[in-house]
């Protein structure tokens, strides 16, 4: 999977993405972000998504709008029209091409983490598939029932979701807890004939609703991890997994969090060796692909990675680093059409804070703020010296 290219789909005029080990997409909201990626997993993953439909006795036939209203969910059939045109790797994708029947033979190859996977724990458990109303859309009851399986099956006898010693390298288990859980365990307890997720503090057993908001927020984003790492799995057969695509995964997070997900993910593609696709609305992100940019550029690049992660010397995640500049990083920047309002893509890759467009130098708007609060500043800082 190197190109992806959409255009006349939904809000979206013509988005065109050069796939690197990491993908980073930017831009406001409701600027098409989730479209692309999820019409991206169909055109992946689409005999596995009609299986799933048929499993749970969806009755598409061969309606394409069925289908689409499944997908999407109800009523967003119509982003598809007669001059849609979706492109991976110079095939065209065409709807009248979906199979009646998926072939079971093929696996998922793309792990979806949605931006609404909050909505995947219902009390402190994830839901099943069809928990879910007609208005949800197919990636996040499909990553939701992962979930449920997972934990049902995938991962024992355990009662102790975190920390977990085989699912997560030790540097990573140690960033979350100072960044996250704080001492804290999250255990299996059974409430009301139901095993639930608690967080074990204090001598406290918390509900899933009374924890912080960033906890909630991070639990889903945990257990896809644990999904992506670890031994193999019957439920959930990672080693058939080469991309994962994660929506916002700073939500609810502190920066110091955000940059303990950034290490997992560089995990995910040097240990694990998938291409990950990342869509932000955090400036975290491509701070860390611009200095991507400049260590490329530099002597002792390395000593400078590991400065930047704060990492000691004889750590494990000095091995884990090791052989990261040889991957490549590509940003794009999605932006509405002053005029029609429709969507374009930019690619920003180079993340240059001295190019002559605002989308590069200004990071597709997540630096927009703090450069003109730093001009602002020093301009008036020379104005009262001037004074003086």
């Amino acid at each position: 999977m190197n190109r992806f290219s959409v255009k006349q789909l939904g809000p979206i005029e013509d988005v065109s993405i050069d796939f690197g080990d990491l993908t980073i997409l930017v831009g406001p909201q409701a600027s098409g972000k989730s479209i692309i990626l999820e019409t991206l997993k169909l055109v992946v993953d689409h005999d596995s998504v009609i299986n799933t439909l048929d499993r749970y006795n969806y009755i598409i036939g061969h309606n394409t709008d069925n289908i689409l209203n499944v997908f999407y969910g109800v009523g967003m059939s119509a982003i598809w029209k007669k001059d849609s045109h979706v492109e991976l790797d110079g095939i065209p994708f065409r709807l009248k091409d979906l199979p009646k029947k998926g072939d079971d033979r093929i696996d998922d190859m793309l792990f979806y983490v949605p931006a609404q996977r909050i909505l995947s724990i219902a009390d402190g458990r994830p839901k099943n598939f069809m928990e879910f109303d007609s208005s949800s859309p197919y990636i996040l009851r499909s990553f939701s029932e992962t979930l449920r399986l997972f934990m049902q099956h995938g991962m024992g006898s355990a009662d102790v979701l975190f920390p977990m010693k085989n699912r997560l390298k030790g540097f990573l288990r140690n960033a979350f807890n100072e960044s996250i859980f704080h001492g804290a365990k999250i255990i299996m307890e059974e409430r009301s004939g139901q095993k639930k997720m608690v967080l074990d503090v204090d001598n406290l057993n918390i509900p899933f609703m009374s924890w912080s908001a960033g906890q909630k927020e991070f639990m889903p984003l945990l257990l896809a991890f644990y999904c992506l790492s670890g031994p193999p799995s019957k439920v959930v057969k990672r080693e058939k997994y080469k991309y994962v695509v994660i929506e916002e995964p700073e939500m609810g997070l502190h920066p110091r969090a955000i940059i303990s997900v950034l290490l997992q993910i560089l995990e995910l593609i040097q240990t694990e060796g998938y291409k990950v696709i990342v869509s932000t609305h955090s400036p975290v992100l491509l701070e860390f692909a611009w200095a991507f940019n400049q260590l490329g550029k530099m002597h002792r690049q390395y000593d400078a990675l590991y400065e930047i992660f704060n990492v000691p010397e004889e750590s494990p995640v000095r091995v884990m680093l090791e052989g990261l500049l040889a991957k490549t990083i590509r940003t794009y920047y999605f932006k509405r059409i002053n005029g029609n309002g429709r969507v374009v893509s930019c690619d920003i890759s180079s993340l240059d804070v001295t190019d002559s467009k605002d989308a590069v130098s200004e990071w597709g708007g997540l630096s927009e703020f703090s450069c003109k609060v730093s001009d602002v500043v020093s301009r008036y800082m020379v104005d009262a010296e001037d004074g003086e």
